[in-house]
């Protein structure tokens, strides 16, 4: 015959059960179990041989935006992208951790002109994909992007970012 706990015991463990219910998920949990919302976006041009270029971007301006970046999401419209603003020029590695998305990656110098183009980055790779030189800002767009639209390293990034 089971033990039974006594009435105080078992009001205590149903309270103790009420709260733990009202408590929200951690955020890991939450972040990996909702589709990741999309920030406001500004507009940002390429301008080079093969023409101008329109998209509109997020930009990650802050620690915290920088390293979660495109994580976690499963499509980005064909004409937008993500801008990372690293505040001063330095050398940048970035990586595909927990992120879904085939990327071309766009390394932008402070002038605005393209440094250079990783292409077609692996999806949820920690492989480190560096800069090759001081850049200001990376520019995430889809992968295939750049070849499809003629960008190419030299073309010039429009943006309020590379007007300071």
């Amino acid at each position: 015959m089971p033990v039974l706990p006594s009435a105080s015991k078992f009001l205590r463990l149903a309270a103790c059960l009420a709260a733990l219910a009202a408590l929200p998920a951690p955020p890991s949990f939450a972040q990996d179990a909702a589709p990741a919302a999309q920030a406001a976006t500004e507009p940002l041009g390429i301008v080079g041989k093969s023409g101008r270029h329109a998209f509109q971007v997020e930009v990650m301006r802050t620690d915290a935006q920088r390293a979660k970046g495109l994580m976690f999401r499963r499509s980005m419209a064909a004409d937008h992208g993500m801008l990372f603003d690293f505040e001063r020029p330095a050398p940048a590695t970035m990586w595909m951790k927990n992120t879904y998305l085939s990327l071309d990656m766009v390394f932008i110098r402070s002038d605005g002109s393209i440094a250079r183009i990783a292409a077609d980055t692996e999806p949820l790779s920690t492989k480190v994909i560096s800069s090759g030189e001081p850049v200001l800002a990376v520019l995430e767009l889809n992968a295939g992007t750049a070849a499809k639209l003629g960008i190419r390293a030299g073309d010039r990034v429009e943006h309020a970012m590379f007007k300071r």
